[in-house]
């Protein structure tokens, strides 16, 4: 998903700053998942969690 509506992820936490804690938190367990198993992500980690976090919704 490209650009999801912010005010969809902004209802699904309390506020702005959870909403970055989680998404950085996800992105970085991508990465270290795909490091783990050497793999070459093609979108990045962030961008890959933020679609994640939007589907959950």
């Amino acid at each position: 998903m490209l650009n999801p509506a912010i005010g969809k992820l902004i209802n699904s936490c309390e506020n702005r700053y959870k909403l970055v804690n989680e998404i950085a938190k996800e992105a970085r367990q991508i990465s270290s998942d795909a490091e783990q198993k050497g793999e070459i992500l093609i979108e990045k980690p962030v961008s890959i969690a933020i679609d994640k976090l939007v589907k959950e919704v």
